[in-house]
């Protein structure tokens, strides 16, 4: 077992991870581990991710009160996200928030990443939704991103970026690289005319291959609102796991721009 030093370097080297694989700029980024219920690491607000040492890292209790932080270093502002994502997934020990650039284009383009086009990302994610747009450091976030908790180990965050978690620190980064390799080759198969999609039967046998390997975490494969309400998985629902709500292209888009008319004032 890691002791919290340890932990204090994993931290930095996965902020240096993050930082150059460009999934953040400047001093965005940020991310926590638990060391039990009432004690969790998490990184300072206001500095690259991508240069931090060990005594960067501060220590809070499970409000996001300050139990250690050295000189001016300060816990970021976005810790009410990550509190929430514990209080209500007891099973999570580490969460993860980036901006890479392919999956947060999706966030801001309003659009779920829920197509299943390849075996590794079916099995790991199953899919990824999106969380309506929240004030960064109030509490519309974590409000926003508790519909999704007991679903999904993953999430877009609308107009934001993505928000991973898992049992451990490199658990809960991997699932933001998977997130972005996904988002990444969506992107890339549209350019080239669309990509072809398992059918059910496809999904099935791949939903069955994680049952089998027991991986840890909520995933549609047993999990998904819908399924659970005897609808198709996500991976059929068009879309429905988007912020919108919007059960085709056609309607999304149409509330994309509703939306950006009543931001301009037109009507």
């Amino acid at each position: 077992m890691q002791n919290e030093f340890e932990i204090k370097k994993l931290m930095c080297e996965i902020g240096r991870r993050v930082y150059n694989r460009g999934m953040v700029a400047a001093n965005d980024g940020n991310f926590s581990v638990k060391l039990n219920d009432n004690e969790f690491l998490c990184t300072p607000t206001g500095v690259s991710k991508g240069f931090m040492t060990p005594e960067y890292i501060c220590k809070v209790d499970a409000k996001g009160n300050v139990l250690q932080a050295n000189g001016n270093f300060r816990p970021s502002s976005e810790i009410k996200m990550h509190m929430r994502v514990y209080e209500k997934r007891p099973d999570v020990n580490a969460v993860v928030h980036a901006h890479p650039s392919y999956a947060t284009s999706f966030a801001i383009a309003g659009i779920p990443l829920t197509q299943p086009i390849m075996p590794e990302a079916v099995i790991a994610l199953g899919c990824v939704p999106i969380a309506k747009y929240g004030t960064p450091s109030t509490m519309e976030i974590p409000d926003a991103v508790e519909e999704y908790l007991p679903y999904f180990d993953q999430v877009l965050l609308e107009n934001h970026g993505a928000l991973t978690w898992g049992t451990d620190l490199m658990n809960a980064y991997m699932k933001m690289e998977s997130v972005e390799f996904y988002a990444e080759l969506l992107y890339k198969s549209k350019m080239l005319g669309g990509p072809k999609e398992f059918d059910k039967e496809q999904i099935a046998k791949l939903y069955e291959i994680r049952r089998k390997m027991g991986l840890p975490g909520k995933h549609p494969a047993n999990l998904c609102p819908n399924a659970k309400s005897g609808k198709e998985n996500c991976h059929s629902c068009s879309g429905t796991c988007s912020a919108t709500g919007s059960s085709s292209d056609t309607e999304l888009v149409s509330a994309i721009t509703k939306k950006v008319m009543e931001q301009l004032g037109i009507k």
